[in-house]
């Protein structure tokens, strides 16, 4: 059962990974528009920003803090199975 969940494991990091870093990117999206290139404030390029800034938060504010602990989970998970890896295969 156990080998079936990896594969959901792997995706699920590479969607936060992707969904932090899209987040990110759409806030200095809006920042760069709102210092006058495209247009500046008010023009269809900063509205279009706007509303990608509205959808990066939550990106940025949800899959950030869930990255630390799935890093944190998946060195504990290795470091347990190096051990037993380890014991099991090279000291019989």
């Amino acid at each position: 059962m156990l080998l079936l969940q990896l594969p959901q494991h792997r995706n699920g990091f590479v969607l936060a990974v992707m969904m932090a870093n899209s987040g990110g990117a759409w806030d200095n999206a809006k920042k760069f528009v709102e210092e006058g290139h495209h247009g500046g404030k008010g023009s269809a390029a900063h509205k279009a920003t706007v509303v990608g800034d509205t959808v990066g938060d939550p990106f940025k504010d949800t899959s950030g803090p869930s990255l630390n602990i799935l890093i944190k989970l998946m060195s504990m998970v290795s470091i347990v199975f190096a051990s037993f890896i380890i014991k099991n295969t090279l000291f019989k």
